[in-house]
């Protein structure tokens, strides 16, 4: 059963819905590897260099710096940190609601899901209710772990979802790209429509969609597992360049419609949370500012 990671309120009006927060991803899905030493295969452990010092030192003497000028930085206590903290209230403060249209989807960073709490789920529910009818979202501020986060609450079948936007100065404008002036000619921009209306779709069904090459590296890890050697797969020819656009458009339209990926089985590898393995064998985006790190 899911575990709540934090409790709030949300607040809009004179209306208070007690919720639960959940993530709303799973971190073990991704593959990561271990940094071991050559020789003997054990795990090995980063340690803290001073390079003017010329030695290791411990966490415990070390002190966080801003750096204002390349070089040169101001230092910060612990306690002073604190002092520059949000206030957690728990509050998920509602302060408009705004057609879903109008919030392109770059500025969506992490997502949670909320779910009521005890005596909430009435006023839960309606809430979730009004947004789907009205094709609104709710734009909100929630503090917590010392940070203020600027979210959207927006429904997701019967329940909500607690979407972290980023803020328009943590995204780059796209006045920084070169787009070209390219001239686009009718018949070209009638082709591509009817190409792209080939492959339409009414709904989106990602469980028809998986990381082919996270399953094909597991794949292989649980071949090392087992004692055997990878080697390299087959190497795709690079396809030659298509220079005339018109005769690349033509050829994808007289092409058959490709398939829907079926949705595979999960592939896991042989006792990976359960033993170790044995040694191998062998809103308009604004310029980004810096940021405190």
């Amino acid at each position: 059963m899911a575990r709540a990671f934090a409790t709030a309120q949300i607040s809009f009006g004179l209306v208070s819905i007690p919720v639960r927060l959940f993530t709303a991803t799973e971190a073990k899905e991704k593959l990561s590897f271990n940094m071991l030493h050559k020789e003997c295969g054990s795990r090995i452990q980063q340690q803290l260099y001073c390079p003017k010092d010329e030695q290791t030192i411990e966490r415990t003497d070390t002190i966080k710096g801003y750096e204002f000028s390349r070089g040169q930085y101001v230092t910060f206590t612990e306690e002073e940190l604190k002092t520059l903290e949000e206030k957690a209230t728990q509050t998920i403060d509602i302060s408009e609601f705004l057609p879903r249209e109008t919030i392109d989807p770059i500025y969506f960073a992490k997502a949670n899901y909320i779910a009521p709490d005890k005596g909430g789920a009435r006023a839960y529910t309606l809430l979730a209710k009004a947004l789907e009818q009205t094709g609104r979202w709710a734009l909100a501020k929630y503090a917590a772990r010392g940070k203020q986060y600027l979210v959207i609450l927006r429904p997701l079948g019967k329940g909500l979802v607690m979407q972290q936007l980023f803020y328009p100065n943590e995204i780059r404008s796209m006045d920084e790209l070169d787009l070209g002036d390219a001239v686009i000619k009718d018949n070209e921009l009638k082709m591509a429509v009817q190409l792209a209306e080939m492959g339409a779709a009414d709904e989106f069904h990602p469980e028809n969609y998986r990381d082919e090459v996270a399953d094909r590296i597991r794949v292989q890890i649980q071949k090392k597992i087992d004692g055997e050697q990878i080697t390299a797969g087959d190497v795709e020819q690079p396809r030659a360049q298509v220079i005339d656009l018109m005769e690349a458009l033509k050829a994808s339209l007289e092409s058959p419609k490709p398939r829907a990926v079926k949705s595979p089985t999960r592939l896991s590898i042989k006792g990976e949370q359960r033993r170790k393995p044995a040694k191998a064998s062998t809103l308009k985006a604004v310029p980004a500012r810096s940021r405190t790190r």
